[in-house]
């Protein structure tokens, strides 16, 4: 299959700018979305993290299937890799006290948060440092700059979000489908939406588009999205439905977990990984 490369300038000055940076940390903060930890998974994050501490956050929890998010936690764990699942939009406390343990005698405790975009680090980086508002937006990689935020024993370093330059189709796909890749560089909302549907049929799952929209989904793809369309009013000229609106309105209901707590990967799918210090 061929490759799916989308590295952004700002991405890669970003990497160069954190290979200078990580060697002044004492931790690493790895966030990756619940629902797909394989995927989420930053590039170059043993490369980045070398001998310090890597945690891994778990974004989303509230959006993914709760059974499966505590089978990923038991994985980390036997791989020796510190895990937290959380809603980032609650209550941190919990994560911001085990970070505070490692915090040296003499300074603050310095972490970096590193990422793929829109996985929520600046969400998180905002939890941590009590940050009422910040630059968080809703396009993947907006977060374009390296920068320092320091509060109550906590010097944290927030980071762009980085993608690998070269992951395949499908895991780009995938991260369409959550909103952590643009649906322009994929093909469009359309062509997302269909392999979405495809990809919700052949793990038994499309009866969350039944059960949100009431549409017969035996038939196929474009037949259910074309019938989802119309429930949703996503009509062009003449009365034809606009696959393209239809299309976004569907994978807005998917990541915003409006169809259900979904998780697409499992821990039997993933790759050894070797442990939270490098060997």
């Amino acid at each position: 299959m061929g490759r799916t490369v989308w590295f952004p300038g700002h991405m890669a000055k970003g990497r160069r700018e954190l290979e200078e940076i990580v060697p002044l940390v004492d931790l690493v903060i790895e966030v990756r979305d619940a629902r797909a930890p394989i995927s989420t998974t930053a590039p170059f994050a043993e490369d980045l993290t070398g001998k310090r501490m890597r945690w891994i956050v778990l974004s989303r929890k509230d959006l993914a299937d709760p059974k499966c998010t505590d089978l990923w936690l038991e994985h980390f764990k036997r791989l020796g890799l510190p895990a937290v699942a959380l809603n980032l939009h609650g209550n941190i406390a919990s994560l911001r006290a085990s970070l505070l343990r490692h915090k040296p005698s003499f300074r603050e405790l310095r972490l970096v948060i590193i990422g793929i975009p829109n996985v929520g680090k600046s969400t998180l980086l905002n939890a941590l440092v009590r940050k009422k508002k910040a630059e968080v937006g809703l396009l993947p990689g907006v977060t374009r700059r390296v920068s320092w935020h320091r509060s109550e024993g906590l010097l944290v370093l927030d980071s762009p979000g980085i993608l690998d330059p070269s992951s395949d189709p499908f895991t780009h796909q995938l991260l369409a489908w959550l909103g952590c890749s643009r649906a322009d560089v994929i093909g469009g909302h359309e062509v997302l939406a269909l392999s979405l549907l495809r990809f919700l049929k052949e793990k038994n799952l499309i009866g969350a588009i039944r059960k949100k929209w009431g549409v017969d989904v035996a038939n196929g793809e474009r037949e259910v999205l074309e019938a989802v369309g119309r429930r949703l009013g996503c009509l062009g000229p003449g009365g034809e439905v606009d696959l393209e609106r239809a299309g976004m309105s569907l994978l807005k209901a998917f990541s915003s977990g409006d169809l259900g707590r979904f998780t697409l990967e499992m821990p039997e799918e993933s790759k050894d990984e070797v442990s939270g210090r490098r060997r």
